[in-house]
């Protein structure tokens, strides 16, 4: 089996043929082509290429996939007693990568010859999309249930429980004092 272990971003991915990769976001468009040629490692079926601490002649061709972002995470920061809160959401910007060869002395190099990707970007504003905001109703928050106006304050919680009570022990003491002849009595037979 034929892989490589190269590195992208400050990372070290591994690459086999034919196989995805995702790595921090590259400025490059859909569809074209890649050279890494921060090669560490070469594993081929015959012997293993150590870098020292690259392998010179070594590349990794790929094509650019797709441009992805990860899950949210949150970042809440705060400081007790201080009244410091901060909450900050982050979506990590990723591409996806496709490995169409692993190129390295011994092993010819296809036809098409891909972009070699420069060592540090350099920083250009991308024209972007203006940002708009639709709003979406909640159908969650709206088939829920009203909680009853008695729990809202403390104050009349305190005065409904009273009633409560008072009403179920009034409730109680009507009970007890029902004639004992209105309940069924099972009769025994004596033998």
């Amino acid at each position: 089996m034929l892989y490589a272990i190269f590195e992208s971003g400050g990372k070290q991915f591994k690459a086999v043929e034919g196989s995805y990769i995702e790595v921090d976001h590259l400025p490059v468009d859909v569809g074209k082509k890649l050279s890494f040629d921060k090669v560490l490692l070469l594993v081929n079926e015959k012997d293993i290429q150590v870098g020292t601490p690259l392998i010179k002649g070594a590349s990794v061709d790929a094509t650019v996939i797709s441009h992805f972002k990860a899950k949210k995470i949150i970042v809440f920061k705060y400081s007790p007693k201080k009244r410091y809160r901060v909450k900050n959401g982050h979506r990590q910007q990723y591409t996806r990568l496709v490995v169409d060869s692993i190129a390295f002395s011994g092993k010819a190099k296809t036809a098409s010859e891909p972009v070699a990707l420069e060592k540090e970007p350099v920083a250009e504003k991308v024209a972007s999309k203006p940002k708009t905001v639709a709003k979406t109703t909640n159908t969650a928050k709206a088939t829920t249930k009203p909680k009853p106006a008695a729990s809202k304050s403390t104050g009349s919680a305190k005065t409904t429980s009273a009633a409560q009570k008072t009403t179920s022990t009034a409730a109680k003491k009507t009970a007890a004092s029902k004639p004992a002849a209105s309940k069924p009595v099972a009769k025994t037979e004596k033998k």
